[in-house]
């Protein structure tokens, strides 16, 4: 029947075959219970009697039948429904679970996520981007996208659609500059990709990362690898020169101890040796540019330098230029070259000068500041700490960011011809740096200069100014010294002074020479004066080895730039006599003699 489809009718189930073995007697009616010709179950209807069945009696059986069916049916199909609803209430919750989690990871972004249509206006935009651009999302959704952008950034966007319509291969990533709301620029880095809606509209999904600092920090390690590399150039440029100005220096000075004070020759040569000194000036600055100059730190308040300089710097700005000193009463101490520092201010003030050509104001301001870990983060090679600043300001004609991009570089100036060297403020950055500070500037045009210099601060005591020897007759003895220089027209003339002033020189050109020298010397040799960078064997080197054979010999090194050799970062070692070329005659006597009556 189930198979079938068909009723079955038995009015006595001890007469038909297939209920024989029964021990029960009656009728039965079995009805197929069908929902459109599929059977879903079977109803039988037993009677404990035989008895017949009429056809009225089988059509309200039959109605019964159908009526069974379809709640069988409903029944079934209300499970279904149940266990659908169930399975989709499941895949809803799941939905909004992975919708939550998308929209909590976009809302919570470190990046600025937003979607505008093929309009550029904005659809959509997370709270990072309205951070970045400055403005609330009622404020953005609806704006065209182009309105956030500076100009070449607007031409920039506009430039790639069009090459995307026309079917370009073009990168998805790319950076330009939005403006926030305030007006300040930031340098963004954008990744877009193209979708489409559900009603097939395109639609542009991006995403931006403010990279301003980075951008900011990768240009400051740029320029600051490039100072280091103009620096070394520099600084082998002014050491080759140092051993010819201390030959030019030394000769002119040997002539002019011989040449009458009338004599017609006298103006000509001290005129070589007034070019020698200016020549010898633009060494030194650009050996302070290079940080190869040597210093001599001492612990200084600059409240104190800055009072020391103040008629100087009054006098040297001139009356259209008002001097004002906004100096911290408690300020902290600094350990530095103090004649280094002076040229520093002077570097600065002069500067602020020549931008103030029909006058104004100019501000010199100390202060006791800690740099902290969020100030280092933005600025290359600075180290967090408590620090002493200096500050210089003026409300001069100011600069653009390509000037200030140039501004420490060696002979670089925005003056005219021959009223610059370009050198002052690549001194100032290098006298700095040499001094583990830091220089900072900010400028608009217009809108006048701002230089912030900070050292690190130090707990150690003002220390007592030793005073220095007079040149006087004193100056002259008869020690012998042991000269070694490899440049012969450094040497010669050295050697000359040393003579007239009453010692007995012995002369090497190199280490090895030296040492043969000492070893065929009879007796003592009471000071070595010896370059520090020479072939094969450095004046250190040479220093040590001769110590064995001359124990109570002392060491006068010279030099054209510091050398790791005997300092550190331009400090000298403990018990380093040190001259630094290029030096005068007088200079070299009066160092030898400093170094021979030292204990």
């Amino acid at each position: 029947m189930a198979r079938s489809g068909e009723r079955i009718v038995v009015p006595d189930v001890n007469s038909h075959p297939l209920f024989r073995d029964w021990m029960w007697g009656g009728a039965i009616v079995g009805l197929p219970l069908c929902i459109r010709e599929r059977v879903v179950g079977v109803m039988n209807i037993a009677f404990n009697r035989p008895r017949a069945f009429d056809e009225d009696e089988l059509r309200i059986l039959e109605l019964l039948a159908d009526q069974a069916a379809i709640a069988i049916e409903n029944a079934r199909l209300y499970e279904e429904a149940q266990k659908e609803l169930a399975e989709r209430k499941q895949v809803e919750a799941a939905l909004r679970q992975s919708e939550e989690r998308y929209r909590s990871i976009v809302e919570n972004s470190h990046s600025g996520i937003f979607i505008v249509d093929d309009a550029y206006q904005f659809i959509y935009a997370n709270d990072e981007l309205c951070r970045i651009l400055g403005y609330p999302p009622e404020e953005i959704i609806g704006q065209d996208f182009r309105r956030f952008l500076d100009d070449e950034s607007k031409q920039l966007v506009v430039d790639r659609y069009l090459r995307r319509q026309r079917g370009e291969d073009v990168p998805s990533r790319y950076e330009f500059n939005v403006v926030r709301k305030d007006g300040e620029k930031r340098r963004v880095e954008i990744s877009t990709t193209v979708i489409k809606d559900s009603a097939g509209k395109v639609q542009t999904v991006a995403q931006i990362l403010d990279i301003t600092e980075r951008k900011r920090l990768e240009e400051q390690l740029l320029q600051a690898q490039k100072m280091e590399a103009v620096g070394r150039l520099a600084g082998g440029v002014a050491h080759d020169f140092n051993n010819l100005l201390t030959a030019i220096t030394g000769y002119s000075e040997l002539l002019l101890m011989r040449i009458h004070e009338h004599d017609p020759l006298r103006k000509d040569l001290e005129q070589i040796r007034k070019a020698a000194d200016r020549a010898a000036s633009l060494t030194r600055q650009l050996l302070a540019f290079s940080r190869r100059q040597m210093l001599q730190p001492r612990v200084l308040n600059l409240n104190a330098v800055v009072a020391d300089m103040e008629e100087m710097l009054q006098r040297l700005i001139g009356e259209d230029i008002d001097l004002v000193t906004v100096l911290h009463p408690e300020l902290g101490r600094v350990k530095a070259d103090p004649g280094q520092i002076e040229q520093v201010i002077m570097n600065l003030v002069v500067n602020a000068r020549d931008a103030m050509p029909q006058g104004g104001k100019l501000t010199i301001e100390t202060a006791n500041v800690v740099l902290d870990e969020d100030y280092v983060r933005r600025h290359v090679g600075v180290e967090a700490g408590s620090y002493v600043m200096l500050a210089v300001s003026d409300t001069g004609v100011g600069m653009d960011e390509d000037v200030q991009s140039h501004l420490f570089e060696p002979f670089f100036t925005t003056k005219e011809t021959g009223k610059g060297t370009g050198l002052g403020l690549a001194t100032t950055y290098g006298i700095i740096k040499q001094s583990n500070g830091h220089i900072w500037v900010y400028s608009e045009p217009g809108q006048g200069t701002t230089f912030k210099i900070y050292l690190p601060r130090v707990e150690e005591s003002i220390e007592p100014v030793t005073p220095v020897l007079a040149l006087t007759e004193s100056l002259r003895g008869t020690e012998i010294i042991l000269l070694v220089e490899d440049e012969d027209a450094v040497r010669e003339p050295a050697r000359r002074v040393l003579v007239q002033n009453g010692y007995t020189v012995l002369e090497a050109r190199h280490g090895e020479e030296a040492l043969r020298v000492c070893e065929q010397h009879e007796g003592t040799i009471h000071l070595m004066v010896t370059d520090v960078v020479m072939p094969e064997m450095s004046g250190r080197e040479l220093a040590e080895r001769l110590a064995l054979l001359q124990p109570e010999m002392k060491v006068l090194y010279i030099s054209g730039y510091t050398h790791n050799a005997i300092a550190s970062h331009g400090v000298l070692e403990p018990g380093i006599a040190f001259l630094q070329k290029p030096f005068t005659p007088d200079a070299l006597v009066c160092k030898v003699r400093e170094v021979l009556d030292a204990p």
